[in-house]
């Protein structure tokens, strides 16, 4: 067997090693698991991008943050706090938790659930108005609804503005007297109640309540959630954001970026890199810069090691 032929195999050993560690360093780093967040509103109203029809905000975000952004750069702070509750174009602002899509799901060829991915991408690019944050962390240690309803409180100064607040029996909400809905059936007649005036403010998890009879998918009850909302010929804006299970993943830093194709036009007046985007940018260039002169290096050792030199060499005899 040629010597060189069995290093090379245990270079490719190495290297396949290699990635696989590659592909961990955004855990080993700490990069927090993260899942995406959308909203849209097919009527126009006041937002800070009115003229943008699409924007992407690339950050890597808390769910804390994620109330304030949705507040200012989308433009529910008109609608949900009680100053500056003006927007007459809303009747019902909708949040959907869902319980399964990743940061990384958004680009992957293989969808668990591919009705979501249609109606989350139909929704972005035919609305009046629409934004999307790719990169919120997942905190494990408080329910999503929970957390943005205590975030819309917390950045609302003058307190919310709203005419009601209900949530489905699926939500985890804590320590607050709002109604609650058990069923689709019951979201219709909500929305069938509303009155004119102040917005009303639905908060709708992913998961079995208490009167259904049998389990759909994500995306399944959000296009009926959807589809109830135009029927009722409300004026509605919806925010869908996930909080997924803990599962085996590939990092979300590593994931496409998922609306290239949609928003390649206008992405780079659109979209944001802060400082610890490009550090972890500059820092994961280095490593494969760092690859790939270990390649060179490992190869050109290989090589020389194979070579088969003689260890004596005979005097020339004298004649």
């Amino acid at each position: 067997m040629n010597p060189c032929a069995g290093e090379m195999e245990g270079v490719r050993a190495l290297l396949l090693a290699i990635v696989f560690v590659v592909a961990d360093l955004p855990w080993v780093l700490g990069f927090p698991l993260t899942a995406p967040a959308f909203l849209w509103s097919p009527q126009p109203y006041r937002s800070p991008h009115y003229n943008n029809k699409e924007f992407v905000d690339y950050r890597t975000i808390s769910s804390k943050d994620l109330t304030k952004l949705v507040l200012s750069e989308g433009g529910w702070s008109n609608i949900l706090c009680s100053k500056e509750s003006l927007d007459e174009n809303t009747d019902v602002a909708v949040v959907f938790v869902g319980r399964k899509l990743h940061s990384s799901d958004i680009s992957s060829p293989k969808q668990s659930d591919p009705s979501l991915i249609d109606i989350l991408k139909l929704s972005f690019t035919t609305s009046n108005f629409s934004m999307a944050i790719p990169y919120v962390a997942i905190d494990e240690q408080e329910t999503l609804e929970n957390s943005l309803i205590e975030g819309f409180e917390e950045n609302c100064a003058q307190g919310l503005g709203l005419n009601r607040i209900a949530y489905l029996d699926s939500c985890s909400i804590n320590g607050r007297n709002l109604e609650k809905l058990n069923s689709l059936h019951s979201v219709h007649d909500f929305l069938a109640s509303r009155t004119s005036g102040k917005t009303d403010l639905v908060v709708l998890c992913s998961g079995r309540s208490e009167e259904s009879g049998h389990t759909q998918s994500e995306g399944e009850v959000f296009s009926d959630i959807v589809d109830l909302l135009k029927q009722s010929g409300a004026k509605y804006t919806v925010l869908y954001t996930s909080r997924p299970y803990k599962t085996l993943q590939y990092p979300a830093h590593l994931a496409l970026r998922f609306l290239a194709d949609s928003t390649q036009s206008n992405a780079s007046n659109n979209s944001t890199c802060d400082g610890v985007c490009q550090i972890k940018s500059s820092l994961l260039e280095g490593i494969f810069v760092a690859i790939v002169l270990l390649i060179i290096l490992i190869s050109g050792l290989c090589c020389m090691i194979g070579i088969d030199t003689p260890t004596r060499f005979e005097t020339s005899q004298e004649s």
